[in-house]
């Protein structure tokens, strides 16, 4: 995989067959505007003022100044200091997603420590992230570029939007399906990571879509995801910044095994259909075991 080349350009962490001597990483291009036209989602909630609003900030818990020097959080790994996602493994279905305005500051708590900015687009694609949480008038989301963290907004700022898809994979079961309003659609078999480098557990959500930068790929757009690899030592050296992708691959063979880099491969029916039903911003949970099988499967 090469690095970044230019604005826009990021990288999917992949596993690949045998046949290759190494693990490949190519510099793929986050796609913007690739939503269904027919699936658009249609902002509910705002906060531009208006008599609600106006009240929930007056009660809110005060937001401290943030620093005009804190990082963006961008396609690299997120900054450190963010707190735990406290409902990671909660296949809860999440329907709710919040979408920047502007670049607005994050916190580690409501009225806490500002850490960093979001911004309404990562690599030039719209952002939309997951509510996971609401308290003392502030809004928690799962937080981009990192695994298992929240991240805290006061009022303001953004907009939010339904969410009506959900994607649970189990990796024991080697086995990914899709919901809808909390009901089971369809289940596939899929192939995760590898030991030492397993696909991560907890709350994620489909960060956006890019095009497949080569024919092992089986020709089908690529959904790069929020999280990245748990432990980028694991992972070959050019994987260590990239993110943990959905994909397809050239062919079914290894199905149902643990052969990629923490990615989740299924087949080529199966990407399409997520690809032209499922919008960014949809939550993602990685358990270890559903309590019972989905009726899909």
């Amino acid at each position: 995989m090469s690095a970044r080349r230019r604005r826009g350009w990021v990288a999917v962490g992949v596993g690949v067959p045998a046949l290759l001597v190494t693990a490949l990483l190519t510099g793929l291009a986050l796609t913007p505007g690739t939503e269904p036209v027919a699936q658009q989602a249609t902002p509910v909630t705002t906060s531009t003022p208006s008599e609600v609003d106006q009240s929930a900030e007056a009660t809110a818990l005060p937001a401290a100044p943030a620093p005009k020097g804190l990082p963006v959080v961008t396609y690299d790994p997120a900054p450190a200091g963010f707190p735990d996602d406290p409902g990671t493994m909660d296949t809860t279905p999440l329907t709710e997603g919040l979408r920047p305005a502007r670049k607005i500051a994050a916190y580690d708590a409501p009225g806490g420590r500002p850490i960093a900015f979001l911004a309404p687009t990562i690599s030039e694609v719209d952002v939309t992230m997951p509510i996971a949480d609401r308290q003392s008038g502030w809004t928690a989301v799962l937080l981009p570029s990192a695994n298992r963290k929240l991240a805290w907004l006061p009022p303001g700022g953004f907009t939010t939007v339904p969410l009506r898809d959900q994607i649970v994979v189990e990796r024991q079961a080697h086995r990914l399906t899709w919901y809808r309003a909390g009901k089971a659609v369809r289940t596939w078999e899929v192939s995760l990571g590898q030991r030492g480098q397993e696909t991560p557990l907890g709350r994620t959500f489909i960060l956006g879509r890019t095009p497949p930068p080569q024919d092992v790929y089986g020709g089908v757009d690529i959904y790069a995801l929020g999280s990245i690899p748990d432990d980028p030592d694991a992972v070959p050296e050019s994987l260590r910044n990239a993110h943990i992708g959905l994909h397809t691959w050239y062919h079914d063979g290894e199905l149902g095994e643990n052969t990629t880099n923490g990615c989740i491969r299924l087949t080529r029916s199966g990407q399409r259909e997520l690809l032209a039903e499922v919008l960014p911003g949809s939550s993602v949970v990685v358990v270890e075991e559903l309590p019972e099988p989905p009726a899909t499967a």
